[in-house]
């Protein structure tokens, strides 16, 4: 089975090696560089066994995107805490979506709706709405990609019919194939980015409800969170004109 690896980053100028890469579930950190091949060089490296291999990479690379400590300790912070961020914001806001479902959809009353119809009343005077009217309007921006299995969940279709409302609030909604989010290595964590300095990592449990909410502002750990937008944003299509091709097929 492959590992979940994570791309941490790259000092590269060009898109070539050397780079740091993380596997999520064993926290083992995998390096891969210009393989070292000089048999003088082999010979002289310690406990250097028959199936190992060695890399040279700068020393900058492990400095900048290496792990930081052996064991993190996250800064967590409750759900309504998370919420006065998007009240607190400058600049941007930005979501990467990559869950099949969420709990608070099922539980809400429009899901059972959309279950039965195929639509959902869509309340534009809602919280939610009002706030990121009252944001984009001041001139902020808010967006977010979504991954969409192939076919879509139930819970993505949901999402898909309860985009226009968001959209109307003023929301950049896209949409980004999973097999396309997975040769990218976007990963499987759900994220908010504020002004491009703090990360909100959002925090759920197998039967996809949201518990917490872990804060980061290392400055590296931000860039990566970054990269991945980046990442996720190029070629992501318009919520809009991903729903109409859905309809078409």
């Amino acid at each position: 089975m492959a590992r979940r690896l994570r791309f941490n980053g790259t000092d590269s100028k060009n898109g070539g090696c050397p780079a740091v890469h993380e596997d999520v579930e064993s926290g083992e950190i995998i390096v891969q560089g210009p393989p070292l091949t000089e048999p003088a060089d082999l010979a002289r490296l310690k406990h250097f066994g028959p199936n190992d291999a060695a890399v040279v990479v700068p020393r900058e690379l492990l400095v900048n995107h290496g792990p930081k400590e052996l064991e993190r300790v996250p800064e967590i912070i409750a759900p309504d805490e998370f919420g006065q961020l998007f009240g607190t914001f400058e600049h941007t806001a930005w979501r990467l979506e990559t869950r099949r479902g969420y709990a608070s959809d099922r539980e809400d009353p429009t899901y059972a709706e959309f279950i039965e119809t195929g639509s959902i009343t869509l309340d534009y005077d809602d919280d939610w709405s009002r706030n990121i009217r009252t944001q984009t309007l001041a001139g902020k921006s808010v967006g977010r990609v979504r991954i969409v299995d192939e076919p879509p969940t139930e819970g993505q279709l949901f999402l898909l019919a309860d985009s226009p409302r968001n959209m109307a609030a003023g929301e950049d909604i896209r949409c980004l194939l999973r097999s396309q989010a997975e040769a990218r290595l976007l990963g499987n964590e759900d994220f908010w980015i504020f002004d491009s300095r703090m990360v909100a990592r959002l925090n759920f449990d197998e039967e996809d409800v949201f518990h917490d909410v872990e804060i980061i502002t290392e400055p590296a750990e931000v860039l990566r969170y970054v990269q991945l937008r980046d990442a996720a944003m190029h070629g992501a299509v318009p919520c809009g004109e991903f729903a109409a091709r859905l309809n078409k097929n």
